[in-house]
Parts: C-alpha cells; structure tokens; sequence
C-alpha cells in the first residue's frame, strides 16, 4: 500500500462535458482537444498535448487561473473505481511538479480518462 503524500493540487470533475467553444483560443498548433470535464466552477479539457484546468475564481468569476499539466511531465499515475459502498472514483497523478489528485464523481467514466491518460504519456 502507498504512502499518503501531500497533493500539490485537486480537482474534482462532476460529469463529462462537450469541449468548451472558447478553448480553441489556447490551445497551440498540432494540439487537439479530446474531451471535457465540468469541474466545481468550470471545466478540464484533455488535449493531446497536457491537461488544462480552468478555474474561475472570485465572486463574479471573471478572475480565471489555468492550469497546464503537460503529459510529458507525468512520471507515474494510478486509477482506483468506485467501491460498493464508494460511490466516487480517484485518479492519482504523480509529476515533477509533485502530486495531484483528481475525484471523480459518480457517473464520470474512470475507464475513459484511465485511457486517455495512458494514450497520452505513453505514445
């Protein structure tokens, strides 16, 4: 069993969403966004090159942070499903950076995001 180890970072993404119509904005030539998550306050986008987390923050929510995790960074990851009494799954992501986790809540298919994760760092 592993060690508990402080998270640099977590998020949770509530259900899968289409890609926001904004993100083509950001993204650089060649990247191809892939698949959306909401997230708390407002979405995760997987692309072929990194993850991106936008969070909007403040009151009105026009101060936005982003978040850039490019999946040459990541080093290790591990998945964990829902158990029979769990009804929320968790992705673990190990990088330079450090540790981040990601909650996934009912319904957010942990398979999916399992593969694109290993597509990306691995191809």
């Amino acid at each position: 069993m592993a060690e508990s180890i402080e998270s640099i970072a977590t998020w949770t993404f509530m259900r899968e969403i289409d890609l926001p119509s904004d993100i083509a904005s950001i993204l650089i030539d060649g990247e191809q966004p892939f698949a959306a998550y909401a997230t708390i306050r407002d979405a995760a986008i997987f692309t072929n090159k990194r993850l991106i987390i936008r969070d909007s923050q403040g009151i009105t929510g026009k101060k936005i942070e982003m978040y850039s995790l490019p999946w040459s960074s990541i080093n290790m990851w591990s998945s964990e499903n829902a158990g029979f009494m769990d009804v929320n799954s968790e992705i673990e992501l190990w990088t330079r950076a450090g540790h981040i986790k990601i909650a996934l809540k009912q319904g957010v298919d942990i398979r999916k995001i399992d593969q694109l994760i290993s597509y990306f760092v691995l191809s």
